[in-house]
């Protein structure tokens, strides 16, 4: 399907209720990413007739009850990995944050730039921070030393136990030192975010380390690690990954318009991809779809759950909630956290007293929170995407000086390293809907926390689960088209870190004082009993 733009505004003549205008969005599939408005709807005089008497619900399958999508890096992730959760990301002792990357909409269709495989590394390129032993060990992976490559990778890992790229590399060096590796590739935005990457890549280089130990057939798992930072380069990248036969399929990805044409360009293929927009979750059942299936999308679905799960605790704290919503309108997964919110406030008898957009030019918090104040707000929920972190903060210091304060809730782009820092005191008590967290409890947590030495997110976890889900596939038929099939008829998921029905009711963490969380701050973020 060729793309098209999409700005909020039906030119069909037709009534969409619940979509409201927003940022110019280019789609490639059949509906906005943003509002769920189809393709014909902008479209006076053309697309598909609707049904007489009908009236199109925005986002709507039509199919029952959705399917809960397995998260992101799936990030993002991540997921939203790689930018949608969503979107398939580390809360520790260092000052390492956890933002989850969240393009913008792109206003207008982009032209694919071109590569020079710059883009894709197994060991012989660095894309996260480099030091002596890891640029060494990069040299030798580049010239084929696989000894020397080891060696100093392994030195690189007993330097900082807590980079998971070096990890990886360590690992690949092995692999091709033992020979006829099986390939994988991880998607990451590992140049505009980061600690985002990071925390992906904790969870796939833990499943890369456990399949190598215990490897049956004697072929070692290597990674190759696709930096999907840049959606004009991402076409040319996915077909230079179709064009390298090894690479058996991939995590990652997000929602941006890039992504979805690498996702596309990936399924025309035959290469399979487990991602926020071609994976569906149910009844055990972890499957892929068509990127154009879009009643089984993670992203719209996943936050769903999130806007009914921070309506109804509102509730439970305020009867009736007079809820106030930060928002950002140039970020897809903020307008649609919005839409959701707004979406479930009828099922808590909740009023809607404000939207405010904090991209707009003259945002205040300190008069945004007063004025919310004498306008009988009692809770203000902070819609925002991660790049949104100190706008955050003035909010939560301009509430913390309110005579009334708000109660101040968030989802999970805001479960960051950053907002404890910075926030201090004024992020005491804010609750945040996560699809996973830190629990003394969980023997996954206890496990990391040995591995990398503190604390893990939510993402590291869910991009575990997708890495093992996929490796697993791929190590009984390895050949690309076999796995394609497996993954299209869908495969049974046992033993998987995260709980995949959580999605009904997303778990809510508290910002609490505590001496677990990163470097700088006095907070820690912890499970809402």
């Amino acid at each position: 399907m060729s793309s098209w733009t999409c700005d909020g505004v039906p030119k069909d003549g037709k009534q969409y209720p619940g979509v409201s205008p927003h940022t110019p969005q280019t789609n490639t599939g059949p509906d906005c990413i943003i509002c769920g408005l189809p393709k014909e709807a902008m479209e006076p005089s053309q697309g598909e007739k609707q049904k007489p008497g009908k009236t199109v619900m925005a986002g709507s399958s039509g199919s029952g009850s959705p399917s809960w999508l397995i998260p992101g890096i799936i990030a993002v992730i991540i997921i939203i990995l790689g930018g949608g959760l969503a979107a398939f990301f580390l809360l520790k002792e260092n000052d390492q944050s956890i933002n989850t990357p969240t393009p913008s909409p792109l206003p207008t269709e982009t032209t694919p730039t071109p590569t020079t495989g710059e883009s894709v590394s197994r060991g012989d390129k660095l894309f996260l921070q480099s030091t002596p032993n890891k640029q060494a060990g990069a040299d030798a992976f580049a010239q084929e030393n696989w000894p020397g490559a080891v060696t100093a990778y392994a030195t690189a890992v007993q330097g900082d136990a807590n980079d998971p790229e070096s990890r990886i590399y360590w690992q690949n060096a092995q692999a091709k030192q033992a020979g006829n590796p099986l390939t994988i590739a991880v998607a990451v935005p590992t140049t505009s975010s980061p600690d985002s990457a990071a925390e992906i890549l904790r969870g796939v280089a833990k499943y890369q380390t456990e399949y190598n130990q215990s490897s049956a057939s004697g072929r070692l798992l290597e990674v190759a690690i696709i930096d999907s930072s840049d959606p004009t380069t991402a076409p040319n990248v996915a077909q230079e990954i179709i064009n390298t036969p090894d690479i058996l399929g991939i995590v990652g990805y997000g929602i941006d318009p890039g992504s979805q044409a690498a996702l596309q360009q990936y399924e025309n293929a035959g290469v399979a991809v487990l991602s926020p927009l071609t994976s569906s979750f149910q009844d055990s059942t972890l499957k892929t779809i068509p990127i154009n299936e879009k009643e089984d999308e993670l992203l719209v679905n996943y936050l769903q759950a999130v806007g009914k799960t921070l309506t109804q605790y509102a509730a439970q704290q305020q009867p009736s909630p007079n809820i106030a919503i930060f928002y950002n309108s140039d970020s897809g997964y903020s307008q649609q956290l919005q839409q959701e919110i707004i979406n479930s406030l009828p099922e808590v008898q909740g009023n809607l007293i404000e939207q405010i957009d904090i991209s707009s030019p003259d945002f205040d918090a300190n008069s945004a929170v007063t004025n919310l104040q004498n306008s009988g707000a009692n809770v203000g929920i902070l819609a925002l995407s991660q790049n949104k972190v100190s706008q955050a903060v003035e909010i939560a210091k301009a509430n913390e000086n309110n005579g009334s304060p708000l109660l101040l809730m968030g989802g999970d782009e805001l479960y960051n390293a950053d907002i404890l820092v910075q926030g201090g005191d004024a992020i005491a008590g804010i609750i945040l809907a996560v699809p996973w967290s830190f629990s003394p409890t969980d023997d996954f947590a206890q496990d990391a926390l040995q591995s990398w030495k503190g604390r893990v997110s939510w993402r590291t976890a869910t991009a575990y689960d997708a890495t093992k889900a996929l490796v697993e596939t791929v190590s009984k038929n390895p050949d690309r088209t076999m796995i394609f099939q497996a993954l299209s008829n869908g495969i049974t998921l046992s033993d998987s870190t995260t709980d995949f029905n959580l999605f009904n009711e997303v778990p809510l963490v508290k910002a609490v004082q505590g001496n677990e969380g990163p470097k700088g701050s006095n907070y820690q973020f912890d499970p809402l009993k």
